[in-house]
């Protein structure tokens, strides 16, 4: 008899998510206080639009907001800064590539938040190392 088991759920990777986001360093951490985390099965249909998407596995995560380096004062009436991470695209990823999936989240976790820094990809990579030190020294 075949043993069905269960893909994660929306819960399971938000609960991945938000131990990642407590790994940070101390000051990264503190700067992405307010910074919203949701984790949806996929982009909505107009982010995947704007975005040109074929389709909607195409998109692991999304930050949504004004990065710190655009931010000048605080603007009330503006939508929290967001980080959204889509659980049927990296479940996808993690089938195709066999990675541990804490580690797929955590990576595409880390970089959306390098978005709300306002980091280039080079940036992004060495804020994952230093986060990838830190867990590993703790």
């Amino acid at each position: 008899m075949t043993q069905h088991i269960s893909p994660p759920s929306l819960a399971d990777i938000d609960e991945m998510a938000r131990a990642a986001l407590a790994s940070l360093p101390e000051p990264m951490l503190q700067m992405t206080k307010g910074v919203v985390l949701q984790v949806m099965d996929f982009a909505e249909d107009d982010v995947c639009e704007e975005m040109d998407l074929a389709s909607p596995f195409k998109i692991m995560g999304l930050y949504s907001g004004i990065s710190l380096m655009e931010k000048q004062m605080e603007a009330s009436g503006n939508l929290p800064d967001m980080v959204f991470l889509y659980r049927r695209p990296i479940l996808d990823y993690w089938c195709e590539t066999g990675e541990d999936l804490n580690y797929i989240v955590r990576h595409v976790l880390i970089h959306e938040i390098g978005h709300h820094f306002g980091f280039s990809d080079d940036d992004m990579e060495a804020l994952e190392a230093d986060a990838d030190a830190e867990e590993r020294d703790a």
